[in-house]
């Protein structure tokens, strides 16, 4: 990862990022993500909520609706600050094949099952895996399980080529049509984005949603177009609207 500036993760910038893979509305996720601290005001007897303002939330392999993200940023713990560089034009997507360039498992390849943009990690099925330990006690030695960990995309990982099945670096090019796509710099292929990058929590594919009758407004109603822009002043639109013809001439103004 290259420390090129320190950023404070602001919840604007972060809510963006966390509504595309968790198709949770922006106010759902500030209302989670609040923090309130109950202190006793002085000569008061009462007990006043005091909203904390807070803005260098740790973000970890969980996400901000989750109840692991709570306990990482319990009020009073305090984290070290961690440096990154934000992505302007993000390039991994849910489900590419990538190949892991360090560690245990380099050389190999998966596919990418959970993306963590705040921190620029993604998550690699079945590689990068850490042995854990669950339910130890006294009387039992508990379980342990394969837990995946995350990978740094500016150096532990790189997207397939699909046409070769070869690291590549890409970049983001227009096409003819307008589209916005990625394209590798080695062969000039496209690389198109997977299906599995619109999947969210509450369905797989945007195309299989049904529409509620009572709750989601009408694709007829969104694309119906109720407003023209004209070059025209709202006097001179009600006239038109009224039938009113102006056969007044203005008098010449000078501007100097």
């Amino acid at each position: 990862m290259r420390i090129t500036t320190a950023l404070r993760i602001r919840f604007k910038e972060v809510s963006e990022i966390t509504k595309k893979y968790g198709n949770f509305p922006e106010s759902y996720i500030k209302r989670r993500m609040l923090q309130i601290e109950y202190k006793t005001p002085r000569g008061f007897p009462q007990y006043l909520p005091k909203t904390l303002g807070r803005k260098d939330y740790y973000f970890g392999e969980f996400r901000p609706w989750s109840q692991r993200f709570k306990e990482d940023n319990v009020i009073g713990r305090r984290r070290p600050k961690v440096f990154i560089e934000p992505k302007k034009d993000w390039s991994f997507f849910k489900g590419d094949r990538v190949e892991i360039l360090e560690g245990k498992d380099k050389g190999k390849q998966g596919h990418v099952v959970q993306v963590i943009a705040e921190r620029n990690w993604v998550i690699v099925e079945g590689l990068n895996c850490k042995l854990e330990c669950t339910g130890d006690s006294k009387d039992f030695p508990g379980y342990y399980y394969q837990n995946e960990k995350p990978l740094v995309v500016d150096t532990q990982v790189a997207l397939i080529d699909p046409s070769d099945l070869q690291p590549v670096t890409v970049e983001w090019r227009y096409t003819e049509d307008g589209e916005h796509v990625r394209v590798s710099k080695r062969t000039g292929r496209i690389i198109p984005i997977p299906p599995q990058a619109e999947e969210t929590i509450d369905f797989k594919s945007k195309k299989t949603y049904v529409e509620s009758e009572t709750k989601d407004t009408k694709e007829k109603e969104l694309l119906e177009v109720t407003f023209n822009p004209a070059l025209q002043t709202f006097e001179m639109e009600i006239m038109k609207e009224m039938g009113i013809k102006e056969d007044r001439i203005p008098k010449p103004t000078y501007w100097y």
